[in-house]
C-alpha cells in the first residue's frame, strides 16, 4: 500500500479566520539589522520573526536575549532534530501559491518544491523523516466561503511527495464513517514514525484521531480536538479546545485516563501547540510566543516579542 498522511479540509470558520490571520500576519519588508549563519545545535529556540518574515533564534535558557537572525524567511517554519521545514507564500501569485523547503543542520535546502494555497500549519515528524502541512486552498465546492485546507507530507527518505490527500479510512463509535465533508487536519506523530493523531472535522464536530501510518487507518478517541500535539513521552495531547464561536482554550489531554487539564493560559489561542518538553508548552499569540506549564498551574510566560512558529533543538 502505498504511504500516504493526511490532507485536511478545516472547517469553514476555521479556514476563513486562519486566512485572514495569515495575511494580516504577514511581514513588512523591512530585514534584520544584520542576519548570521544560523544551524541546529540543541538548546536553542528558533521562531519566525513576525516583523520580517526572517527565522531566528535565542537561547533557550535565555529567551530574553537578543535574537540572531537567519537570511531565511518563511511564512511558517518548524524543526525537529537535525531537519526543517520552511514555507513561504510566493508574492503576488493568485491562485496562492506557497514554496516548500526541507532544511538540513545549517539551514541549506535539500529539497524543495510548491504547493498551492497559503501557508497555515507546518510540521517535522520526530525522526526527521517528513514534513507535512496545511495550507489554505480556494475553489472546493462545499466551502461555502470559497475557502478550505489542504495538508500533505513528504519523506525525505524516498522523495515521495503528496501535495493533498483527502481520504483517511476511520472509525466514529466504532463504524466506519463516511460523509462527504469530511475533513483532517493537525498532524502530530509518535517517534515511531507509525503511529499519529489528527483532527478530523465533519457536520460541525472535530474528533481526535489516533491512526496507524503503515496500515493508513484511524478511530475517534473523543470529541472536540484541535490542533493535537503529542507530548515527548508520548502520553498527552496538547490541543486547542473550542469554547466558542472563534474561540479556543488550550488543554492537555491524558490518553491513558482520557482526563482533560486546561491550562493556565485564558486567552484565545488559535494555534498548533508546541511542547518545550514533558512539562511545559508553547504556541504564538498576540505578535509573540509565550509558554505555559503543561499541568495547568503558573501563569503564561511571554519569551520573545514579534515571533511566532516557536520551534526548539534539543
Amino acid at each position: 500500500m502505498k504511504k500516504v498522511l493526511l490532507a485536511v479540509v478545516g472547517t469553514v470558520v476555521l479556514a476563513a479566520a486562519a486566512v485572514v490571520y495569515t495575511v494580516a500576519a504577514r511581514p513588512s519588508p523591512a530585514e534584520p539589522a544584520k542576519v548570521e549563519h544560523l544551524s541546529l545545535a540543541p538548546g536553542q529556540l528558533f521562531f519566525r520573526s513576525t516583523k520580517t518574515g526572517n527565522v531566528g533564534v535565542v537561547p533557550l535558557a535565555n529567551p530574553g536575549a537578543a535574537p540572531k537572525f537567519s537570511d531565511l524567511k518563511c511564512d511558517r517554519f518548524a524543526l525537529s532534530g537535525t531537519t526543517g521545514m520552511c514555507l513561504a507564500v510566493r508574492p503576488g501569485t493568485l491562485p496562492a501559491v506557497s514554496d516548500f523547503s526541507v532544511l538540513d543542520r545549517n539551514l541549506n535546502t535539500t529539497h524543495k518544491d510548491y504547493l498551492p494555497g497559503t501557508p497555515s500549519r507546518a510540521r517535522v515528524s520526530p525522526d526527521g523523516k517528513r514534513v507535512y502541512w496545511t495550507l489554505f486552498v480556494t475553489g472546493d465546492s462545499y466551502a461555502a466561503t470559497g475557502f478550505s485546507t489542504r495538508a500533505g507530507v513528504y519523506q525525505l527518505d524516498n522523495g515521495e511527495l503528496e501535495k493533498t490527500i483527502e481520504e483517511l479510512p476511520v472509525l466514529v463509535d466504532g463504524k466506519r464513517y463516511f460523509s462527504s465533508d469530511v475533513n483532517y487536519w493537525g498532524i502530530t506523530f509518535a517517534k515511531d514514525g507509525k503511529r499519529f493523531f489528527s483532527t478530523l472535522g465533519s457536520k460541525g464536530k472535530t474528533y481526535l484521531i489516533e491512526g496507524d501510518y503503515d496500515t493508513y487507518r484511524g478511530k475517534a478517541l473523543r470529541e472536540n480536538v484541535e490542533c493535537p500535539s503529542l507530548s515527548p513521552d508520548e502520553t498527552r495531547i496538547a490541543f486547542k479546545k473550542k469554547v466558542g464561536e472563534g474561540v479556543w482554550r488550550l488543554s492537555v489531554l491524558d490518553l491513558k485516563t482520557m482526563r482533560e487539564t486546561a491550562l493556565a493560559e485564558t486567552r484565545s489561542v488559535d494555534d498548533q501547540a508546541l511542547w518545550q518538553d514533558d512539562h511545559t508548552i508553547l504556541y504564538g499569540l498576540e505578535n509573540a510566543v509565550w509558554s505555559v506549564p503543561a499541568d495547568g498551574s503558573g501563569a503564561p510566560r511571554k519569551l520573545v516579542d514579534e515571533a511566532a512558529s516557536p520551534a526548539v533543538t534539543s
